[in-house]
């Protein structure tokens, strides 16, 4: 008996040191990781910017806004989602002067928009302009948007233990070879730095454009693309409150994006009725800031009617992104005590 009890005592007590030493090597393994991929910022977020070469390779918004977001050769950026993001950084540039990002993020809404608003202006508390595109989205009776893709909020984080816990994610492991390639390589490609994606190629080459069954969707005809009958606009709330913190110095214009005449909705309907609301809460968000203004394309204008500027209901063609950058631009540039907001419809 004396034996067995033994036997039982040691194996007992041997399998406690394995456990031990198992929890001290993972931890260790794990701190290293953690070590290693905040030392390496595979997204180029400046923390903590041990390395001079700018950029990241490749990649999708979500990520590569965090680089795009802190570079400090842009005073403005374009915020929003698909919505907005056929708005080109280069031609607003030649339209204002200023220096556009295009920071729009696919599948997102105004709690994930406000993040990247947060960061670029952390990064640039000088800066000139944000121009965001305000979609059905920011009219919901919730702080919403799409989540087809889970939005990084860890990335853009005041928090460096959110930060911190963000990097232990195997979508992060697997970036940190690809990082070394790319901070190792003397002319690696990088991702286009002003974000500027252009998708009417693409769409063409879908056939948006020839597909029967695409055009005839175009025509499906909706009074409810806006639809919120509580009142209650939280975008508007947080949108005054992030105005409230901008510079004095720093223009906002909030765009309405464009929507085909088939979502614009009957006049007296329930559906023009919340559209109105909306569009009046976001509008008086912006009342008292001087240098703030509204472009509204979510109204019955003569573009709007042609399917030929029109992929789907939501995405236009760049003729028609030309001429929301034209009324934007000088919203921008007039002097903060002339300007004035232009009355939604």
């Amino acid at each position: 008996m004396g034996s067995g009890s033994d036997e039982l005592t040691v194996s007992a007590g041997a399998w406690r040191r394995f456990a031990r030493d198992f929890a001290i090597g993972a931890a260790a393994i794990l701190g290293s990781l953690l070590a290693i991929a905040y030392a390496l910022d595979p997204f180029d977020t400046g923390r903590p910017d041990l390395f001079a070469k700018a950029g990241v390779r490749p990649q999708g918004p979500r990520t590569a806004g965090a680089s795009r977001g802190r570079d400090p050769g842009f005073n403005a950026a374009i915020i929003g989602n698909s919505h907005i993001q056929a708005l080109s950084p280069e031609r607003l540039d030649a339209l204002t002067g200023l220096s556009f990002v295009q920071l729009s993020i696919v599948a997102t809404g105004p709690k994930q928009q406000f993040a990247v608003v947060d960061w670029f202006m952390r990064h640039h508390p000088g800066a000139r302009a944000l121009v965001i595109g305000a979609d059905r989205f920011w009219c919901q009776p919730e702080l919403a948007g799409l989540d087809q893709a889970p939005f990084p909020f860890w990335l853009y984080s005041r928090s460096l233990p959110e930060y911190l816990r963000g990097l232990l994610r195997f979508h992060v492991l697997e970036e940190l070879p690809h990082r070394v390639g790319y901070l190792l390589a003397k002319r690696p490609a990088r991702a286009r730095p002003d974000g500027y994606w252009d998708y009417e190629p693409a769409l063409l080459a879908a056939g948006h454009m020839s597909d029967p069954a695409r055009r005839a969707a175009l025509e499906a005809r909706s009074d409810d693309y806006i639809r919120n009958p509580t009142g209650r606009f939280p975008a508007a709330e947080d949108l005054r409150d992030v105005v409230a913190g901008l510079p004095s110095a720093t223009a906002v214009v909030l765009v309405f994006p464009p929507t085909y005449r088939s979502l614009l909705p009957t006049p007296g309907s329930a559906g023009d009725s919340d559209n109105r609301a909306c569009k009046a809460a976001l509008s008086e968000a912006l009342a008292e800031r001087p240098n703030a203004a509204v472009s509204d394309w979510r109204g019955d204008r003569p573009e709007l009617h042609d399917p030929g500027l029109f992929f789907d209901q939501t995405h236009y063609r760049q003729e028609l992104a030309v001429a929301v950058e034209r009324e934007i631009a000088p919203k921008l540039t007039s002097r903060p005590e002339s300007a004035t907001n232009h009355r939604p419809q």
